[in-house]
């Protein structure tokens, strides 16, 4: 569901069901998939219950469904640009959706509690066994500068400096049988993951490599991409235009330079 870049970097957008109505959630997910977004997380906020997040879900796939059919209809237009997978980003296992394609089912490998090593792995594997979604094992690794996902994660956050650290996460990721490794900076981080962070993470192993936190300006989305990062999730921005207009072209300058 999220292969690697084959040579180069892709955009997600991540849409948090706690900042917006879910249709305005549908309409800001159609028009980050105009600019050129791959996929769409939904999840973020840690209190945001099932019931807000299926139905922030299930507006993105309606919308995402009257889209491709519209443009089946034109034989200019592709169906296929609006065939985005819809992702669980979950703050827990509170926070599920049968109406999504698949979850990121992820380990807060620097948590220094239980809940977010196992424990919230073990409330959610049923529910999602029943409803046939298909997981994307994830090593989730937050640093600093961290923000609330750090806070609430009781994070042991990796400095810039832990070049050495994050490698020995990542080689044990991969040994785990992840297939992707996530680098979180936090939700509207003041800075991005740093970038030797983002070599070093790159050449220690071969999963899959996101990186998301504090990405606000094409240069940022350009130095991690150099850097390495397979994917590249931003969301605050999402958050911050009503104008769909100024929106787009804020998602279309960063999304271009890739």
């Amino acid at each position: 569901m999220l292969p690697k870049g084959g040579g180069r970097t892709k955009h997600i957008t991540l849409i948090d069901p706690d900042k917006q109505s879910p249709e305005v959630a549908a309409q800001r997910a159609l028009v980050a998939v105009e600019c050129g977004t791959s996929a769409i997380f939904v999840g973020g906020s840690t209190d945001t219950g099932s019931n807000i997040v299926d139905a922030t879900c299930g507006a993105i796939q309606e919308a995402l469904e009257l889209s491709m059919f519209a443009a089946s209809q034109h034989p200019d237009a592709s169906e296929e640009q609006w065939n985005i997978p819809v992702i669980l980003f979950p703050g827990g296992a509170h926070a599920m959706s049968a109406r999504a394609d698949g979850i990121l089912f992820m380990m807060l490998m620097n948590s220094k509690t239980r809940k977010f090593l196992i424990e919230e792995q073990l409330q959610g594997a049923p529910y999602i066994a029943k409803a046939g979604l298909q997981t994307i094992p994830t090593g989730y690794i937050v640093c600093a500068p961290g923000g609330a996902v750090g806070e609430v994660g009781q994070a042991d956050l990796i400095n810039p400096n832990d070049t050495e650290l994050v490698a020995a996460y990542c080689q044990t990721a991969e040994m785990y049988g992840f297939s992707t490794v996530y680098l979180e900076a936090g939700s509207g981080a003041s800075s991005p993951v740093d970038l030797e962070l983002i070599k070093t993470a790159k050449s220690a192993m071969d999963c899959t490599l996101i990186v998301g936190g504090g990405i606000r300006v094409p240069e940022q989305m350009l130095a991690a991409a150099e850097a390495g990062a397979d994917y590249i999730v931003t969301g605050t921005i999402t958050e911050e235009f009503d104008d769909l207009q100024l929106l787009k072209e804020r998602l279309q300058s960063l999304i271009s330079i890739l």
